[in-house]
């Protein structure tokens, strides 16, 4: 039987999601609706991604890094802590690229 190497287990996920919930002042429902996640994933699970029982998604990730206003480096680096102050100050609007639309390449 060959060897699989084990999985590595992010240590501070889920106490940095559930800091960012309580920091927030949201309930579990409420998370979900601001992650836009509703209907596809359930309450219970907002309480396993919290616990560590279970990791979420990128999608999940990326959607708890923008309503924390956080990069999502800080949500998966165990040695990076949230800051002080939730929401953040993190910007992504400035990140996002620009969809080049037909006009915008035949001005090139």
């Amino acid at each position: 039987m060959p060897s699989t190497k084990p999985q590595y287990r992010l240590k501070h996920l889920g106490p940095k999601l559930l800091q960012i919930r309580k920091a927030l002042g949201l309930s579990q429902a409420q998370m979900l609706r601001r992650l836009g996640a509703e209907p596809s994933i359930q309450t219970a699970r907002i309480s396993e991604y919290e616990s560590g029982a279970r990791e979420p998604s990128l999608r999940v990730l990326l959607a708890y890094g923008r309503v924390a206003r956080v990069h999502v480096e800080t949500l998966i680096d165990d040695e990076v802590t949230l800051p002080d102050t939730l929401p953040g100050n993190f910007d992504f609007d400035r990140y996002k690229q620009k969809h080049l639309t037909h006009q915008n390449i035949a001005e090139t």
